[in-house]
């Protein structure tokens, strides 16, 4: 077991899940305060990048410009896609046809005014690689095993591992998912439910350029996403396919050979992107809606999936992981500057306060857009229709929300405005 021993005097901080917002906390606070912070990542997998294959995320601009201050983005330029439109669609399936309420691109580089895309698709892998590569150049300790027990003990926290050995820490960060072992040891309260949906990803090969742009169709049973990656495959050309179905029906669509589930794929696709196959997939991920009653306990705060969970409607999951990274890493810093216990309890406030209104009021977004693009009531279904059309003819108002979605407003932490902590 390697362990990092940190100096006389220096502080450690413990990190239980090896997922990306752990990793980019980790390289954050390790880049930060170099040998005077130790860092430690304790996953079961060893953070094992294998894991994210075949999984791509929406990347906003404020994720984006916290892996640049990381001095990541230009190490995985070449799995991010730019989005340069997004298209957003509503009908049933069978409708012969499927009319567009909402665009934008244009609007979104004019609210930034920084050149950049208002957002990419990245390929999970890669950006996996590159975080637990620089996490271990930067000298953080990257350890597989478990944490089966933490016990606050004073001023630090003592994390018992799978392999027997234990671990003291100023803070120990739950970043273990969304059944989340020390959440539930610590008796913070969860509120979440199952939808009645799950997720499909697959990766397409296609014959023709998808031009970069993004389409979301909404369906009676769940939208529909085809998502722009960089080119290649089989084909020349790939999309990655985010789609949401009742669960039944999934069960049995997923069931079929994979011509049969190209074929499904096919009757929801509105592009005309040439000849389609499977490159990846498809998997299926079961939906739920959660959110932690409080996201800190006594020398413990929560991260990512372990603090809330959220329906991929918006795809926003990734986004609001970072930002619990960049909220986290700018707490303790500002405590490691002033001589302060990183692990006290006004840090953890700080990180609470910082996160958990935000983190509700995207739960709570997701939430209601999926209630209200499933349900196939034909005066809601004009209702959302007119309401599309007047975001997509009111610029300011529809600048507003692409600010909201690319992480461009409010007070946001400083790496995701591309500032050094």
């Amino acid at each position: 077991m390697t362990v990092e021993t940190p100096r006389p005097g220096s502080r450690r901080l413990l990190i239980a899940g090896g997922g990306l917002p752990s990793l980019a906390l980790a390289l954050a606070l390790k880049q930060a305060h170099g040998p005077a912070l130790a860092v430690t990542v304790i996953d079961p997998g060893g953070a094992d990048p294998a894991r994210h294959r075949g999984r791509a995320y929406a990347l906003a601009a404020g994720g984006r410009r916290m892996l640049d201050r990381l001095a990541l983005w230009d190490r995985i330029t070449d799995a991010a896609e730019p989005i340069t439109e997004m298209v957003i669609s509503d009908s049933r399936l069978a409708d012969p046809v499927r009319p567009v309420f909402l665009t934008f691109g244009r609007e979104a580089d004019e609210e930034r005014g920084d050149g950049a895309p208002f957002a990419h698709m990245i390929e999970a892998e890669p950006l996996a690689v590159a975080l637990a590569e620089a996490c271990r150049a930067a000298g953080v300790v990257i350890e597989a095993a478990g944490v089966v027990r933490a016990l606050p003990e004073g001023s630090t926290i003592r994390a018992t591992l799978t392999t027997g050995e234990s671990l003291r820490g100023d803070l120990l960060v739950a970043a273990d998912g969304a059944r989340s072992r020390l959440r539930e040891a610590a008796r913070i309260g969860w509120v979440g439910w199952s939808y009645p949906q799950v997720g499909i990803v697959a990766t397409i090969g296609h014959a023709r350029p998808h031009g970069g742009r993004a389409f979301e169709h909404f369906l009676p049973a769940g939208p529909f996403a085809i998502l722009p990656l960089r080119d290649g495959g089989s084909l020349g050309h790939r999309s990655s396919i985010v789609w949401t179905e009742r669960s039944d029906d999934a069960e049995a669509l997923l069931s079929g050979e994979p011509d049969e589930v190209l074929a499904e794929i096919e009757r929801r696709f509105t592009l005309d992107l040439g000849t389609l196959v499977l490159e990846h997939g498809p998997s299926r991920h079961p939906l739920a809606f959660g959110i932690a009653r409080a996201f800190r306990a006594e020398r413990l705060a929560l991260l990512g999936d372990a603090a809330h969970v959220i329906h991929p409607i918006a795809g926003q999951g990734l986004n609001l992981g970072l930002a619990d990274a960049a909220a986290l890493a700018e707490a303790v810093t500002g405590a490691l500057r002033l001589g302060l216990d990183p692990g006290g309890p006004d840090v953890l406030r700080a990180y609470e306060r910082a996160r958990r209104f935000d983190s509700f009021a995207m739960a709570a977004t997701t939430d209601g857009l999926n209630r209200l693009f499933s349900n196939d009531a034909l005066p809601l279904r004009l209702a959302r229709d007119l309401g599309l059309g007047i975001v997509d003819r009111l610029p300011g108002l529809k600048r507003f929300f692409i600010g909201e979605a690319a992480a461009a407003r409010g007070s946001r932490p400083r790496l995701m405005r591309g500032e050094a902590l």
